[in-house]
Parts: structure tokens; C-alpha cells; sequence
């Protein structure tokens, strides 16, 4: 079975957009490890070892990689545990609402050789502003891009666009949300792409593993969110619990839905992320828009594509300069990190999470 990964922050036109908070529910949630400590001191190691014991005892297991460098991991979740670890520092801060009955720190700066790093003192410093530095270029790369991205959307959707994809939700709530599951449904939040130091990410392998039949929404101009918003609040109406992913670019509008308990979702298949799976359902968005007349403004969304391609290609290489600071950062801290400590203390985490 494809691993279920979601991000819960992302790099975005309004600078780190964070969805931490929604592992501070003590109802879902009532273990909560916040990890504490800087660069280098063996968080993302100390969370892949908790994941690895419990994926070896049979539980399921949900990571959060990081949305800067998608090989580093941000978070882990054991549903059936109500157990989570989380990196709680800067950008995504997470800190105890209910601190040693819900939530417990666990501070890795312990296993800093403190003697060995004073001498580093200034290589330190200088390295933490050089990585930070890049992200200041990176926010308005990105802010650039997400307005015109904004005007593209603004240009598609046209009163006569709107209507056509209402009309188009309510025959796919009468056909696939039938028979509501009781209650009202349980909302959860996730980033399922991210703009990273790798490229733009999208986790697909997190549809396939959820779901059998997949809606492709062609996609070019943030006309989904129009079609999946009756979706969602039909969805939840109806009992069903709904994992709603918001677009990276555009984190007020949503990108993709996936209903595990009716192994359904609907996800937008972009020109820069397309669902390459076989599909359900395609559904042509960008044909609606050019149907109600958009082919006369296609001359201006072209260039306007371009320059968004561009200034997004330019944030995505500042990302990369700022990972190439950072693992800098990490190589002046590793040696004198105590992993054999780290280690210990992930296999006693796990230990007692798996006891419960």
C-alpha cells in the first residue's frame, strides 16, 4: 500500500502558511510530542525512527514532510494511537495548550556538545542569517506569482463559468453523496503539493493510497475550487469525513478533496502537476472557461503564464540556495551532535507510545 503523506505548512504568496495547529486537538490528538532543538540536532532522524518501530508493529503511520526539503520529515501521526511527533520550531511553532497532559516537550538540544560548538560561534551565526536570507526573496518571488495567478482566475471565472461548474457539483452531489454516513462530517486540513527546493511536489501516492475512483480536474486557472467547494460542504453534511487540501499558490482556495470512507477524491490536474493515473472522471475545467469566451483574452493569459512560470521557477531556486545554506548549517552542527543519544531516546518514545 502507497504511504500516506501530507504537508502541514507551506511556502506561499503570503509567506509560510501553517496547518500545525491542527495537531493541537487534544480529542484526535491526546499525545502530542513537540519537538524542541535547532538545526541538526536529529528531529526529522528522531521522528523517522518513531515511524519505522510503528509501522513494524502494524499501525498505520502519517508523515508530514517538510515543505522546504521534502526528504526531511516535519511530523508523524498514529491514528489509531492518537499519538503524535511534531517539529514545533520556527517557521511552524508549535507550542502546549495542555503541557504535560496533552502535549510533552522533548528538547534535542541536549545532545549538543556545547564545548565543541562555542568555537563555532561565529560560523554558526553567519551561516543561520545566509540561510534565512534567502527566504526574504523567495516571499516575494512567490507574492508576485500568486497575484497573477489571482487575475488569471479573476479572467476565467466569469459569471456564466461560475454557474456552468454550480450546476456541475450539484449533479456530482446527487450522484457520488448519496446516503449520508449520519453526523457531520469530521474536516480535516492538509497541503497535498508544496512549492519546495526540489520543484513543485505534489504527493499523488497519498490519492492512490485512499482512494479507487479519482475526478481529474483540468485545471489551469483556480477554477477547482469553484467545483469542490458545494463538494466539501455536501460532504460533510452528509457524515462523511473529508481531507480538504488547499493550493499552495492560493492557500484561501482549494486544489483537491479526497473522502477516505467513500475511497473517492477529486484533484486538480495542472499543466505543472498533472495526475498521471488513470481517472475516474475527467473533467475539462479549462474547456468550460475557453467555452464561455475566454479564447479572446488567450494572448494575455499567455504572457501572464509565462511571467508566473518564471517567478515561480525563480522562488523555487532561492528554496534550493536556502537547503544548500542550511545542510552548510547542519555539517557545522552534526559532529558535535550525541545521534547515539537521539537514537536511544526515539526507541523509548516509541516504546512508550506503542504501550500506550
Amino acid at each position: 500500500m502507497s504511504e500516506v503523506r501530507y504537508f502541514l505548512g507551506g511556502n506561499t504568496p503570503a509567506g509560510f502558511y501553517s496547518l500545525y495547529h491542527q495537531l493541537s486537538d487534544p480529542q484526535r490528538v491526546p499525545a502530542l510530542y513537540i519537538l524542541k532543538g535547532g538545526a541538526g540536532c536529529g528531529k526529522s532522524s528522531l521522528m523517522k525512527r518513531v515511524a519505522r518501530h510503528a509501522r513494524a508493529a502494524g499501525e498505520e503511520v502519517i508523515t508530514f514532510p517538510c515543505s522546504g526539503d521534502p526528504d526531511s520529515l516535519d511530523g508523524v501521526l498514529l491514528p489509531r494511537l492518537g499519538a503524535a511527533l511534531v517539529d514545533g520550531t520556527s517557521p511552524h511553532v508549535v507550542e502546549g495548550k495542555y503541557p504535560g497532559v496533552v502535549e510533552r516537550y522533548v528538547d534535542l538540544s541536549q545532545f549538543y556538545h556545547r564545548k565543541a560548538l562555542l568555537p563555532l560561534k561565529e560560523e554558526l551565526l553567519a551561516a543561520t542569517q545566509a540561510y534565512q536570507g534567502h527566504y526574504k526573496r523567495v516571499y516575494r518571488c512567490l507574492g508576485a506569482a500568486g497575484e497573477l495567478r489571482r487575475d488569471l482566475n479573476e479572467l476565467a471565472l466569469t459569471p456564466q463559468v461560475e454557474e456552468k461548474l454550480k450546476r456541475r457539483a450539484k449533479g456530482i452531489i446527487g450522484r457520488e453523496l448519496k446516503g449520508g454516513a449520519g453526523e457531520s462530517g469530521r474536516l480535516e486540513q492538509r497541503f497535498l503539493g508544496a512549492v519546495t527546493c526540489k520543484g513543485r511536489v505534489t504527493l499523488w501516492d497519498t490519492v492512490t493510497a485512499q482512494a479507487q475512483r479519482v475526478y481529474a480536474l483540468q485545471d489551469s486557472n483556480g477554477l477547482a475550487h469553484t467545483l469542490l467547494a458545494p463538494i466539501l460542504a455536501a460532504a460533510l453534511a452528509g457524515g462523511w469525513d473529508v481531507v480538504a487540501c488547499p493550493d499552495p499558490m492560493a492557500p484561501d482556495r482549494l486544489a483537491h478533496l479526497i473522502i477516505p470512507q467513500k475511497e473517492l477524491a477529486f484533484v486538480t490536474s495542472s499543466p505543472e502537476q498533472p495526475w498521471k493515473e488513470s481517472a475516474y472522471r475527467h473533467l475539462r475545467l479549462d474547456a468550460v472557461a475557453d467555452q464561455a469566451g475566454g479564447r479572446g483574452s488567450r494572448g494575455r493569459t499567455r504572457f501572464t503564464r509565462r511571467v508566473v512560470d518564471a517567478l515561480e521557477e525563480e522562488a523555487m531556486a532561492g528554496l534550493g540556495q536556502a537547503k544548500a545554506a542550511h545542510d552548510q548549517l547542519e555539517a557545522l552542527y552534526n559532529p558535535h551532535v550525541q545521534f547515539e543519544g537521539v537514537y536511544q531516546l526515539a526507541d523509548q518514545l516509541a516504546q512508550e507510545i506503542l504501550e500506550g
